[in-house]
């Protein structure tokens, strides 16, 4: 198991394959979810070092998996980002930033090259 291992959580397959992608070019070992509860299982199962969080989910929204990761003490650098509106994904951001969570708010629709930049950061560095 690779040293960089990256979670992402995105109901749009095609979205989640681009990240699978990108990450993989970059060194990461990736999984990807499409709903909160596989997601949390994932947590458990493959110990991320990166998270990638939709705010907007099927099941559950990207404000409780940030909560949840918070009340877990999560470790790992959390991207959230929100189709259209980084609004949210700065809302997300504030929950996180005053517990101690490493998390950055990404803008969906992103590019290619945002992308690679969010998640070549190197492991134990801020971007």
């Amino acid at each position: 198991m690779s040293d960089r291992r990256l979670l992402v959580v995105d109901d749009v397959v095609e979205l989640g394959e681009a990240v699978r992608t990108i990450g993989g070019n970059l060194g990461y070992d990736v999984r990807h979810s499409t709903n909160g509860k596989d997601f949390k299982q994932a947590m458990d199962d493959f110990n991320p070092t990166t998270v990638m969080i939709d705010i907007v989910l099927p099941d559950i929204d990207g404000f409780q998996l940030v909560k949840w990761l918070r009340e877990r003490g999560c470790g790992a650098k959390i991207l959230v980002s929100a189709m259209n509106n980084l609004n949210y994904a700065k809302l997300a951001r504030s929950l996180g930033k005053g517990r101690g969570l490493d998390i950055s708010a990404l803008p969906k629709p992103y590019q290619d090259d945002e992308l690679y930049e969010a998640l070549d950061y190197g492991v134990g560095t801020s971007p």
